[in-house]
């Protein structure tokens, strides 16, 4: 009777979830506790890609994530999309800073869709980006979906003659603008990975893997608009906040 009751609890433990990795098959002769069960903590969730984008091979502009988030590039004033050097593959170089009037502009750009728009749910977006220091303005957008005056928006930006990138948020139906500043400045003409996440409860900043900063935002905050998902600048026209070094490796990312 010991064995089959050996037996039985070993079937047992083999029916339990999968979280459950050990069981102790040994028993007492008598009086013996039951035997244990380890479990271990459940993997997180895998990460989902909504769109990433290389800039290498015959296709620079697809979405390698196989999302079809295909990007297009949009120019005013004889811009042109030139790829660089970056490792083994290349990256997109965008128009250096102008101050006189009709200035070369850029962007690359795709339609909306639903999967662009994260609503309340966590999710992550960023860039590698090069930027020499002698190419700062007041603001340049690296990526930016939707405009603070007209509904939702996520964006990665590097502002003033530092060039300390930030992360922004703003939800539906609300004026409040949440912003994440790093506490360090990339613009030094060496490469940088951002990142910027929404938590729950937080927006934060990495840059290189490390934490740099961040801001609380509400749990409610949505983001769902209509807008096009912009990389390089909020348009090809005036006042677009114009991106001038270069940018590789974008991505968005949710869990």
């Amino acid at each position: 009777m010991r064995f089959w009751r050996r037996v039985a609890t070993i079937a047992l433990a083999v029916t339990l979830p999968a979280a459950a990795v050990a069981v102790a098959a040994t028993t007492r002769e008598s009086g013996g506790p039951a035997p244990a069960v380890w479990v271990t903590p459940s993997p997180p969730p895998l990460t989902v890609t909504v769109a990433r984008y290389g800039f290498d091979g015959p296709r620079p502009w697809a979405d390698v994530s196989r999302s079809g988030h295909d990007l297009t590039p949009f120019t005013g004033n004889q811009a042109r999309p030139r790829r660089i050097p970056h490792g083994a593959g290349r990256a997109v170089q965008f128009p250096p800073p102008c101050t006189r009037e009709p200035c070369p502009r850029m962007v690359l750009r795709v339609l909306s869709r639903d999967s662009l728009n994260p609503g309340a749910e966590p999710f992550s977006f960023g860039a590698s980006v090069r930027l020499p220091p002698e190419h700062t303005t007041d603001g340049q957008n690296v990526l930016q979906k939707g405009y603070a005056a007209e509904g939702s928006q996520y964006k990665l930006q590097i502002d003033g003659r530092g060039g300390h990138p930030s992360c922004v948020l703003v939800g539906e139906g609300s004026r409040a603008i949440h912003v994440a500043v790093a506490d360090v400045g990339v613009a030094d003409g060496a490469w940088h990975r951002i990142a910027c996440r929404r938590g729950p409860a937080e927006l934060s900043i990495m840059i290189d893997g490390g934490y740099r900063g961040a801001t609380p935002i509400p749990p409610e905050l949505r983001i769902d608009n209509p807008m096009s998902l912009n990389i390089g600048g909020k348009s090809a026209h005036s006042h677009n906040d114009q991106f001038h070094g270069a940018v590789d490796d974008v991505w968005i990312t949710r869990p």
